[in-house]
């Protein structure tokens, strides 16, 4: 096990700015340059012996997993001796709507709490 747990340690570590910039690309004359939010998910377990009916050791177990996940949130535009940042709407919208919903369930609460 910690074999493994060593290989992914220096998978993700060699990825790093990669995870969130991509390759440059130059479309007549203008030069995009990709970004994202990434981030990686491990876990492992292992499940103690258990017991049937009659007593006998019924088995054990172990497990593991992991992933990753890249939210492309926009890109550097290179355009006429200036460079910007161009969002991804759909990202930005994939994470303001969640949090505009949290916002307002809080500040519902705090205008009850200041009510009483």
């Amino acid at each position: 096990m910690p074999n493994i747990t060593k290989q992914i340690a220096d998978t993700v570590t060699q990825t790093g700015v990669q995870t969130a910039y991509g390759d440059a690309v130059d479309l007549e004359g203008t030069t995009l340059l990709p970004v994202a939010v990434g981030g990686y998910m491990f876990g492992a377990g292992e499940g103690g012996a258990g017991t049937n009916a009659d007593g006998a050791i019924a088995g054990e177990g172990s497990g593991g997993g992991g992933g990753g996940v890249a939210l492309p949130i926009g890109a550097y535009v290179a355009r006429d001796g200036y460079t910007r940042f161009e969002p991804n709407i759909i990202a930005l919208l994939s994470v303001g709507v969640p949090f505009v919903w949290v916002a307002g369930r809080a500040l519902a609460r705090v205008i009850r709490a200041l009510k009483r």
